[in-house]
């Protein structure tokens, strides 16, 4: 079964991460933009999008990124989508990152056309890395 994402996003890093460790864990937060080109929205991932990544001391990353895209939705109207996108990984020191790893959105939006579909259906991610690029897909959940 083929899926077709419903947004697809690459991810630019545009900034230097910052970093701090303690003795229950660590957090980074690695900042970025992107751009957004797909049927349902094109545009950008606003310059001040931001991966923070919290690592406790039983070794699992809790990552949540948090951004904006600015753009045209389906309708070729002007609009905003805010993402949340959160997710939790094993960093076991030795242990390779999972590709392509899952995480689970949020989306709120200002777009007449985008809001009934975003806000009242499920949504999961993915994201990989292709050719150095890393790109994070979105998918509707079917049920």
């Amino acid at each position: 079964m083929e899926r077709k994402p419903v947004l697809e996003i690459k991810i630019v890093f545009n900034g230097k991460p910052v970093h701090m460790e303690g003795e229950n864990g660590s957090v980074t937060m690695i900042p970025f933009a992107g751009e957004v080109d797909c049927p349902l929205f094109h545009g950008i991932v606003e310059p001040c999008g931001v991966d923070t990544q919290v690592a406790n001391a039983a070794h699992v990353r809790h990552m949540s990124a948090r951004y904006m895209l600015t753009g045209k939705d389906s309708a070729g109207q002007d609009a905003h989508i805010y993402v949340e996108n959160n997710g939790w990984f094993d960093d076991t020191p030795g242990t390779p990152p999972a590709m392509p790893f899952r995480t689970v959105p949020t989306f709120y939006t200002d777009s007449v056309a985008l809001a009934p579909y975003l806000h009242r259906n499920q949504f999961t991610g993915e994201g990989s890395v292709e050719d150095g690029q890393l790109w994070i897909r979105f998918y509707e959940i079917s049920h």
